[in-house]
């Protein structure tokens, strides 16, 4: 066995027993681990004589048994996380090099067997080959030629023997990332080897990084494990399997308030693990398992607080069953080690866990949390972060709702995926929806977001992509600052990259930014991207554009030309291009599906600004609703038109607009050249005016109005009956 092995299977603290054939098994699992009466004997089976040190049994061994190991009443964990180490059988093997440099004997011991090699899989047990008769092929004594009996366990002799299991131990426990895998960590490299059974108990709630709990101190059972049961065999016994978690979960109180100055709080004030016949302990014990359990007396159980960087945590109870070998005193020095490295991986996992719910939490307010539905579009998004321990980036969509039924989209990637590139991405966000409100063109909004990304910083760069959509004139407009251009599926199947020119990234200042106006045919999907989607270290980002447009033509043919995928998985299908290798930035993703609006469902007018405009306004919207087959809600828009109109030539020198639109609901909107919005006011009983607005709240289903760069659009929806 090489010196690694050794290393990552650390020897057992048992000493070696005879009558290791026969185990003896308790009569009550709980009895096994926390009581103290005397092991139930297996009808015929003798009782346990503890072996001395160098002592060379004389029984013999049956051939069939060869190789095994074990002890008597001893467990030995078949589980494949932390192998139980125990002594080595009768060895088939022919004598071998010396072991590993802590399992040789000193050159200065006279006439010294060499080790031989263990066993597969079981770790050697340093310090006792020395004591330990040599055997041959078939099972006896090359000096006597009596048979030998069962290697069991052999208990750590040397420092170094400890030492070792200490590293295995925590590096086991440092390879968590998370609570539950840290606490598990520590419960597979003590079980078996350092102890039968093992009880953690944390804070609840656990404190994080230097925030002062408040309340009592609560210790809740977060895990335990131990070894089941040996079951007799026709031949012996079976290997112990894996520690079973249940049991003493079931058998112990799952919470356990800490008295201020009761007996278990001046132990976990010690920090330092003490034996359960210490004073403190005895009383301690009873307090942190419930009355109905009897602590087992001596050196069988070791309780050790765990103690983070600020205070203590938690508390592990490490038991021995009453037919191993009890505790010694260095190996307090070993719970000590192991529940240090464990409280402080608890401390930082707890941390961790808070960082990721931060970051979780900033991302999830960053970007919008559902999706407008205005009318004539349908969207669709996804967004996956680089990574699981970067949850946060710099790539944001948005969709934006603008007056006359448009709609901006809005897709941008800010450099870095970190907390500082989110919280850019958020102020870029804000700064691009309030634009939006103004309806300014979309090559002014990413000026402005230039201008707002050189105020915030020098090196603050991000690329962006604005598009308006109108469903009415089925056009859409888009502005580049630095981004891949968008790509339009249409209906019958053909996806095109659009020519956008590109322009330079938001943040180097001084330069012009150009649109263009495309159409927007109705069934036609526009997405929306990142580079994270088309570019990696295995791909340039004109091959993944490429990509992208040959897996949305194939996906728009399992359909059918005249039916586009559906937006959903039309999203999923397109995530599903990226491999294993290209998942290096953050993304973002934004497909909108163009329904557009009819011509035959829009009617639009000019008024001018005159006394007889309203009049002629309920005219204007009775013969539309005649042709639409409306005529029931003709009272209702009638005096909701009137009053709008009424508000707004009283004050408008330009012509007044009015329009309907007849989709799922029917949306009156009427423009005047004032940017002053109205306001809702409570009419004095005197008041000759300001009853109309009043009347629109109560008997439309919304109402609003947006500043325009030429004035201002005030608008209503009525549900269709």
């Amino acid at each position: 066995m090489d010196s690694t092995r050794v290393t990552e299977h650390p020897t057992s603290h048992e000493r070696r027993q005879s009558g290791a054939g026969r185990p003896s098994t308790p009569a009550d699992p709980r009895g096994a681990l926390l009581h103290t009466p005397e092991p139930l004997r297996a009808p015929g089976a003798l009782p346990a004589q503890p072996a001395r040190t160098g002592d060379a049994s004389t029984g013999s061994t049956p051939s069939a048994h060869r190789g095994q190991h074990g002890s008597s009443g001893t467990q030995a964990s078949a589980s494949t996380d932390t192998p139980s180490p125990s002594g080595t059988g009768a060895s088939t093997s022919p004598p071998a090099a010396p072991g590993p440099e802590h399992s040789q004997l000193s050159a200065s011991e006279p006439d010294a067997h060499r080790p031989r090699p263990a066993p597969e899989s079981i770790p050697a047990q340093p310090g006792a080959e020395g004591d330990r008769p040599s055997g041959n092929s078939a099972g006896t004594d090359r000096r006597t030629g009596q048979g030998l009996p069962h290697a069991g366990p052999m208990p750590m002799r040397r420092d170094g023997d400890r030492l070792r299991f200490v590293g295995a131990a925590t590096r086991r426990i440092a390879r968590g990332i998370d609570l539950d895998e840290i606490v598990m960590g520590l419960c597979r490299a003590t079980v078996p080897t350092f102890s039968d059974a093992i009880l953690v108990y944390l804070r609840d709630p656990l404190p994080v990084g230097d925030e002062r709990p408040t309340g009592p101190l609560v210790l809740r059972l977060r895990r335990t494990d131990r070894i089941p049961e040996e079951r007799d065999t026709e031949n012996g016994f079976m290997p112990a399997l894996r520690p079973e978690p249940n049991e003493l979960s079931a058998m112990t109180a799952e919470l356990c308030e800490v008295r201020p100055g009761g007996a278990l709080a001046e132990v976990l004030r010690g920090v330092r693990p003490v034996f359960a016949d210490a004073p403190a302990a005895r009383a301690a014990l009873p307090e942190l398992l419930g009355d109905d359990l009897i602590v087992p007396t001596g050196q069988r159980a070791i309780l050790a607080p765990l103690r983070g960087r600020r205070r203590v945590i938690g508390a592990a109870l490490f038991v021995r069953r009453p037919e191993r070998m009890a505790f010694e005193t260095d190996d307090l020095l070993v719970a000590a080690q192991l529940a240090t490295h464990s409280a402080l991986g608890i401390d930082k996992a707890v941390l961790y866990g808070r960082e990721a719910y931060i970051a979780d939490e900033l991302q999830r307010t960053m970007l919008p949390e559902t999706l407008p539905r205005p009318t004539g579009v349908r969207l669709a998004s996804r967004y996956l972060p680089a990574a699981e321990t970067a949850r946060v980036g710099g790539d944001w969509y948005d969709a934006i709702p603008l007056p006359g039924s448009r709609v901006a989209l809005v897709v941008g990637d800010v450099m870095g995926h970190s907390m500082t590139s989110a919280a850019i991405m958020g102020q870029l966000r804000t700064t691009a929806q309030t634009l939006a409100g103004l309806d300014l063109p979309p090559q002014e909004v990413l000026h402005h977001l230039d201008e707002q990304a050189q105020r915030l910083g020098t090196d603050r760069m991000a690329t962006c992509l604005y598009a308006v959509y109108d469903p009415v004139a089925h056009r859409i407009t888009i502005a580049n600052a630095g981004h891949p251009p968008p790509v339009l599926l249409h209906l019958g199947g053909r996806a095109e990259v659009l020519r956008v020119p590109p322009g330079a990234p938001i943040g180097v200042g001084g330069v012009d930014f150009e649109a263009v106006e495309l159409d927007a045919p109705a069934g036609a999907t526009l997405l929306l991207y990142t580079d994270g989607l088309v570019e990696s270290r295995l791909r340039d980002v004109w091959t993944g554009i490429e990509q992208l447009r040959e897996k949305l033509a194939a996906t728009a043919q399992l359909t059918g030309p005249d039916h586009p995928p559906p937006l959903e998985a039309l999203c999923d299908e397109v995530l599903d291009m990226l491999g294993p290798g290209d998942r290096d930035d953050d993304i973002a993703l934004l497909a909108a599906r163009f329904d557009g609006i009819a011509p035959s469902d829009v009617a639009y007018w000019f008024l001018e600004p005159e006394d007889a405009a309203p009049g002629r306004a309920r005219r204007l919207a009775r013969r539309a609703l005649s042709r639409w087959g409306m005529e029931d809600m003709s009272d209702s828009v009638e005096l909701l038109v009137s009053e709008v109109v009424t508000n707004a030539v009283r004050y408008a020198s330009r012509p007044v607009t009015l329009r309907l639109l007849r989709t799922d609901v029917l949306r009156c909107e009427v423009g005047d050249d004032v940017p002053q919005l109205p306001r809702l006011r409570q009419a004095r009983a005197t008041d000759e005016g300001g009853r109309g607005l009043y009347l629109v709240n109560k008997l439309a289903r919304r109402w609003g109005a947006t500043r325009l760069s030429t004035g201002k659009v005030v608008w209503f929806e009525l549900n269709r009956g």
